[in-house]
């Protein structure tokens, strides 16, 4: 291959180059230092975030391309989904600090690992190749095992990032396997390039192509925790240290649906007879996956006390939810989705972590009784991230819903059943939402209560987790917008593309 078919442009990896140096840096300070110098660690990585966040909206400007042979795009679900990732790693920096000094945990290392892992996310938000898919989910996989049982001394924590390395492992094999399968019947790992093939008949073995799709399917499927695969997801929520609970099950979550957007809405959308049998098959394969999350999530939630356990199948419920705005004939709902759902996530592993203290001490609903006048603050914030989980209006829980139940309400007449199942499934939800908030404003103070101590960076993550969960749910029309002439509502898996 010529140097010039290459199609370099160094400026389409800037966000991904600059936060895997500022972790180099960190590592390097975190060696050469007396102390590891925390707030220097801190620092660094809120600014390589910062820089990334810019270099990010600098791609945006850029336009649409694709570049080193194809293995990276520049297009709008690359961008809109790589600022959420930021927004998400910036806010659990700013939390970080206070756990890190809390727990008395190495801070170097977490800064390095929080930043590895930002990188291999952005890297997979922006893959057109499946090998870069691969490479993306491999790195955030890695980093986000280790951070699960950072927490050293904690028993339940090194079974935490067991079990998350184990059962990811072996779903990484199934997700690799099925690519090496659309490689033998399409001879490319390029998606473009399978679309192309698919478009043009030029498969030469169909069932390969089929089943290595039901197969990249299924390794999708366990990193978004959607059911069949979610089983991991409630012991490993439970046993990692919550913080590092808030940032991997919104972040990665984030960056697998982009890479599931690019993979299935533009190499497996095609035009022909076979794009067209693949189109509907996994079409309806992935509305009935849907069906099941949230069905299953909202279910087993209401009888969990454990609030971890509550929030662990919360997110699996809501990865359902994001499915069916998948499956409808806009992308931009499901951007905005997931970003409403990062920032009330966040915020309220966020609140859980200051109230459990170190070690997690305190995690059940119990534990909550009668705090809700003790530290108004913390329990009215955390009353209205559970709101708008909830989807409970002016919150963006409830837009955010609108907007996808709208969305395959409208653009898929065939898949209305859907979105009657989602509606169901979110009144059941409000049970376990406000279960929580009754405790807290409405039973006795639990004996042995401590008024948490909050750092003035925590606080911060909090206000900006909180303005954005009231902001958006007001005034989203301006996100909305934006997503929309970005072009991402170009994105559909509904309509199969002509050739």
């Amino acid at each position: 291959m010529q140097l010039t078919s290459l199609n370099l442009n160094y400026a389409a990896i800037a966000p991904e180059s600059i936060v895997s140096v500022a972790a180099v840096v960190i590592m390097l300070v975190d060696a050469f230092s007396k102390k590891g110098a925390r707030k220097i660690n801190a620092g660094i990585t809120l600014v390589s975030l910062v820089l990334a966040l810019i270099a990010v909206f600098g791609l945006n400007s850029a336009g649409r391309g694709s570049y080193f042979s194809g293995m990276i795009v520049v297009d709008p679900i690359r961008v809109f989904f790589s600022v959420t990732i930021l927004i998400v790693s910036i806010a659990v920096t700013l939390l970080a600090s206070q756990f890190l000094r809390d727990e008395a945990l190495p801070p170097g290392e977490f800064f390095a690992l929080i930043l590895f892992a930002t990188a291999g996310m952005l890297l997979l938000a922006g893959a057109g190749d499946l090998v870069t898919v691969f490479l993306g989910l491999e790195i955030a996989s890695i980093t986000t095992y280790v951070m699960a049982g950072y927490r050293r001394y904690d028993t339940r924590a090194s079974e935490s990032s067991l079990k998350y390395f184990l059962l990811g492992s072996f779903a990484t094999a199934f997700l690799l396997y099925g690519m090496s399968l659309v490689y033998g019947a399409t001879a490319t790992t390029n998606l473009t390039a399978i679309n192309q093939a698919i478009a043009e008949g030029k498969v030469q073995f169909p069932a390969l192509l089929m089943i290595g799709a039901a197969l990249m399917l299924v390794g999708f499927g366990f990193k978004i925790a959607s059911a069949p695969f979610h089983l991991w997801t409630p012991d490993v929520y439970e046993g990692a240290p919550t913080i590092v609970t808030g940032f991997m099950g919104t972040a990665p979550k984030v960056a697998v649906f982009a890479a599931f957007l690019h993979t299935f809405a533009e190499g497996f959308n095609a035009g022909g007879p076979l794009g067209s049998q693949l189109h509907h098959v996994w079409v309806t394969a992935v509305a009935i996956i849907a069906a099941l999350t949230m069905t299953i999530g909202n279910i087993v939630a209401l009888s969990q006390k454990n609030i971890k356990r509550m929030l662990a199948y919360s997110s699996i419920a809501h990865a359902g939810y994001a499915l069916v705005g998948f499956v409808t004939s806009e992308a931009a709902p499901v951007g905005f989705y997931l970003l409403v759902y990062s920032l009330m996530s966040v915020g309220a592993f966020a609140v859980i972590q200051l109230l459990a203290r170190a070690g997690d001490q305190k995690v059940e609903a119990a534990d909550y009784a009668g705090i809700g006048f003790q530290t108004p603050a913390l329990s009215f914030s955390l009353a209205i991230f559970l709101f708008s989980l909830a989807g409970i209006p002016p919150t963006a829980g409830f837009m955010s819903k609108f907007f996808i139940f709208k969305s395959a309400w409208d653009g898929a007449p065939t898949l209305r059943w859907l979105v009657v199942v989602a509606v169901i499934n979110s009144i059941i939800s409000v049970y376990y939402y406000l279960y929580p908030i009754v405790v807290m404003f409405f039973r006795p103070l639990a004996p042995g209560f401590v008024k948490p101590r909050v750092s003035t960076m925590t606080a911060v993550a909090l206000a900006l987790a909180l303005i954005g969960t009231l902001y958006l749910g007001i005034l989203p029309n301006r996100v909305m917008s934006s997503i929309g002439r970005s072009g991402t509502a170009n994105t559909a898996l509904v309509q199969p593309a002509s050739k």
